[in-house]
């Protein structure tokens, strides 16, 4: 696809379990990720949702198959070019948040851009204004345990955004919040992606939050069942 950020093509994984057990939790998915859209991905427990994410991301390496970012094949990176990838080029928001318990919100934020390379400044700087930017201005100082689940997962929202990645990929990134809070959450991220254009892909198990994207991508059995291209 001429304009996708991500492409798997034809990926299988199986994970052995012991002697004799194992399970296949792709086989043989297809999928592209168009820059600029906010894509959602569903499917049952042990369908491949998340496996298939940690691939595309760069987290996990496929068995067979093929991952591709902005126009080149990334499945076969290593060393310094794959940390490169990680901390550059895809974003990433888990459901546990992943904060660091003992540094304060810009510090959280700012880290990321210091892994990438960037000064201590500069990524204090970019923190601040991303944090200004999911609605955290007045929050900067505050360590994890002084914000809320919410505003935790703004945190990490601009931390994921403070390299200016070509996608941001979101692993069931409301499934530790309340209704109201999840509803918070996915208009921050659209916001952010219908704003700035920044590319979201979101493993959700949420229909709303599903629902908020612009296409919902169905698995099952460890492939692609639906693209939800209507």
């Amino acid at each position: 696809m001429p304009d996708a950020v991500i492409e798997v093509r034809d990926i299988a994984k199986r994970y052995t379990l012991g002697r004799d057990n194992f399970v296949d939790a792709l086989r043989g998915a297809t999928l592209a990720i168009e820059r600029g859209e906010m894509a959602a991905i569903m499917g049952p427990s042990g369908s491949g949702k998340s496996t298939l994410m940690h691939i595309a991301g760069c987290l996990d390496t496929p068995d067979t198959g093929e991952v591709w970012l902005d126009g080149r094949r990334v499945d076969g990176l290593a060393g310094r070019a794959l940390a490169n990838v990680r901390s550059k080029e895809i974003g990433f928001i888990f459901q546990g948040f992943n904060l660091i318990p003992t540094i304060n919100a810009v510090e959280n934020v700012g880290l990321a851009a210091e892994y990438a390379g960037a000064s201590r400044r500069e990524g204090a700087r970019r923190a601040a204004e991303l944090l200004e930017l999911v609605g955290l201005g007045d929050r900067i100082k505050h360590v994890p345990s002084e914000l809320s689940g919410g505003q935790q997962q703004r945190v990490a929202i601009a931390r994921a955004l403070v390299n200016d990645p070509a996608i941001v990929m979101g692993d069931e990134p409301t499934g530790d919040l309340d209704t109201a809070t999840s509803h918070e959450i996915v208009d921050v991220m659209r916001e952010i992606n219908q704003e700035r254009g920044t590319t979201f892909l979101i493993v959700t198990h949420n229909p709303e939050v599903a629902n908020a994207c612009d296409r919902t991508i169905l698995m099952r059995d460890g492939v692609v069942e639906d693209e939800g291209r209507g």
